[in-house]
């Protein structure tokens, strides 16, 4: 066939594919597994062993097209994170997402090798099992309706959104070293620490010329913004990658570093980059699902089930037990946080890795791999709401509005809009606008009360369970959350 017709075709069947992942996404609260679980289920649907009968065997593509999709993911990760908090659990963050990978992978991989597999493979699978998934994490607890203490929720948001580097350094070096037959060399401890600490260095430069860039730029149009935000992500993981440096922490850090700063188009950005990340995840779990041969699967049930267990109920809780000791936490939220490391696409997006390399056993180590992830998805993605009420750990936030006040402005401004909620026991509660001691600057400008958006009046009055709108200048901030309490997130 000539075009436009192939290409008609396959954007068809890209549409179909991905609207029907989009719509089976309003299922997921009520079967209580994660988006991502659906998403692959309908790829292996489409597959050419499912009724959609797709031929599709391209690793190369999905390769590459699961490291752009990585990419955004991580820039979306680390641009929406709360800094706010970042201090009080940035060691053991970090002690999770380098160490506690490495140790993670090196259990995985003796439970693996005792189940019966050769060292080369049970290395390998350890290596690409080691790392959470962020995005599988927290769509299975926003799925649960369940909101968790705001340490432990921080926590676990910047170890899964920091832990896949270390995934992708370590399966790529087993990957070589497999691959090119040579022994193992203590010199690759060096490489990856300095794969590491290129990346963090690279990633925070970026970010910070970020912010210039994007502070002067004064673009003629706001949808310029996100392309410019777009190309600050792909560079800060092309040109640390070039020089031996870990492009996906440095993509991450860039995220982190540009989110902490004030930019104009900040909601705007965040917000476009969500959809991004959203994208991301549905195209890498699809194409991933059309990889999969449900016939090869069965075939490895027993030994994936039986690693998938220990992964979730030996290697994981021993790792995060120990490396969370000197931090002394409360042992009910290391019990919380062992629990939820769910697996997702990046596993199986490295499991193409020696696939890529040529290794003879790479299939069926990809399968492997795949039942590893849905043994995980299934057997912590369904518990995660249930644990957290046993142990203690939910707690009661506000609802969120019906409707969203924000400011959108290509400028630099001097004051931003906050939502603040109106608790029983809030000073502000049964007060008149009017009486409110407010700074000189600032101003209540909407009130939004269940499905009503109520004038900001000085004889309106403030009553329990209204999202209230206030702008601040930044220097009179502090004195309007006097008044109202901590501001609403999100």
């Amino acid at each position: 066939m000539t075009e436009p017709l192939p290409t008609a075709i396959a954007l068809t069947a890209t549409a179909l594919l991905l609207g029907l992942s989009v719509l089976s996404s309003r299922t997921s609260g009520r079967l209580g597994v994660p988006f991502a679980l659906l998403f692959l289920a309908v790829g292996i649907l489409a597959g050419s062993e499912g009724i959609g009968g797709i031929a599709f065997a391209d690793y190369h593509l999905t390769f590459r097209v699961g490291t752009v999709a990585l990419v955004l993911i991580l820039f979306e990760g680390g641009l929406s994170t709360d800094v706010r908090g970042l201090r009080r659990i940035i060691a053991p963050a970090a002690l999770l997402a380098t160490a506690g990978v490495a140790g993670t992978a090196a259990l995985t991989a003796l439970g693996a090798r005792a189940f019966g597999l050769p060292w080369p493979e049970a290395l390998l699978l350890g290596a690409i099992v080691s790392s959470t998934d962020a995005a599988a994490v927290f769509s299975a607890l926003r799925n649960a309706g369940v909101r968790v203490r705001p340490r432990v929720a921080h926590l676990l948001e910047v170890e899964s959104g920091g832990n896949d580097p270390m995934a992708v350094i370590l399966t790529l070096a087993v990957t070589q070293v497999l691959a090119s037959g040579e022994p193992v060399r203590w010199t690759i401890l060096a490489e990856i620490a300095i794969q590491l600490a290129v990346g963090l260095a690279a990633g925070v430069g970026i970010g910070l010329g970020g912010r210039w860039l994007l502070r002067r730029a004064h673009l003629a149009a706001s949808g310029l913004y996100p392309v410019l935000t777009l190309s600050i992500a792909l560079f800060a993981f092309g040109a640390p990658t070039l020089l031996w440096g870990s492009g996906f922490v440095a993509v991450y850090a860039a995220g982190l570093t540009l989110g902490a700063g004030q930019l104009p188009y900040l909601a705007g950005l965040r917000r476009v980059h969500d959809a991004m990340a959203w994208f991301s995840q549905v195209a890498m779990f699809l194409l991933l699902g059309l990889l999969v041969f449900p016939s090869r699967v069965a075939a490895v049930a027993g030994p994936g089930l039986a690693i998938g267990l220990l992964l979730a109920f030996v290697a994981r809780p021993l790792v995060v037990g120990l490396m969370l000791l000197p931090f002394r936490m409360p042992a009910r939220e290391v019990i919380f946080i062992s629990w939820v490391g769910l697996r997702g696409a990046v596993p199986i997006m490295l499991a193409t890795t020696p696939v890529l390399a040529g290794l003879p056993f790479a299939e069926h180590v990809f399968d492997l791999v795949f039942f590893v992830v849905v043994v995980s998805t299934v057997v912590q993605g369904s518990t995660i709401a249930w644990l957290a009420r046993k142990l203690g750990l939910e707690t009661a936030g506000p609802p969120p509005p019906r409707a969203v006040l924000e400011i959108v402005s290509t400028q630099q401004l001097g004051g931003e809009v906050a939502s603040y909620y109106v608790e029983p026991a809030s000073a502000v509660a049964g007060s008149r606008i009017s009486e409110l001691p407010f700074p000189e600057g600032s101003t209540v400008m909407l009130v939004v009360r269940g499905r009503e958006l109520v004038a900001a009046r000085g004889r309106t009055v403030l009553q329990p369970g209204d999202h209230v709108y206030v702008f601040a200048p930044p220097d009179e901030k502090a004195f309007v959350q006097l008044l109202f309490g901590r501001e609403e997130e999100g």
